[in-house]
């Protein structure tokens, strides 16, 4: 994926497991996590604008691209919108 990884957050203790299980030297295992963690950081809208633009871009169609864009948005996972104290409470107790 070619998206930026500045500014995107690399979790010390995943940084730390990436490099013990594949091997790869810290600086290589944050660059990895930092563009995962930024990839799956993307808003549905963000997602759809993004793939609609890539999807024009091989001469596909409107009507194919819708399709494309809801199988992919079902298999797909987004960053939490934000939750109040409330709402985490109502999680965990109902």
């Amino acid at each position: 994926m070619s998206s930026s990884t500045e500014g995107a957050a690399a979790p010390t203790e995943l940084v730390e497991h990436v490099a013990r299980s594949t091997g790869l030297d810290p600086l290589a295992a944050s660059r990895v996590v930092a563009e995962v963690v930024s990839y799956f950081d993307e808003t549905p809208l963000e997602y759809v604008r993004r793939r609609h633009r890539e999807l024009q871009g091989r001469a596909l169609r409107n009507p194919e691209i819708w399709r494309t864009l809801a199988d992919e948005l079902e298999q797909r996972r987004f960053a939490a919108a934000p939750t109040s104290d409330r709402q985490l409470r109502r999680m965990v107790y109902g």
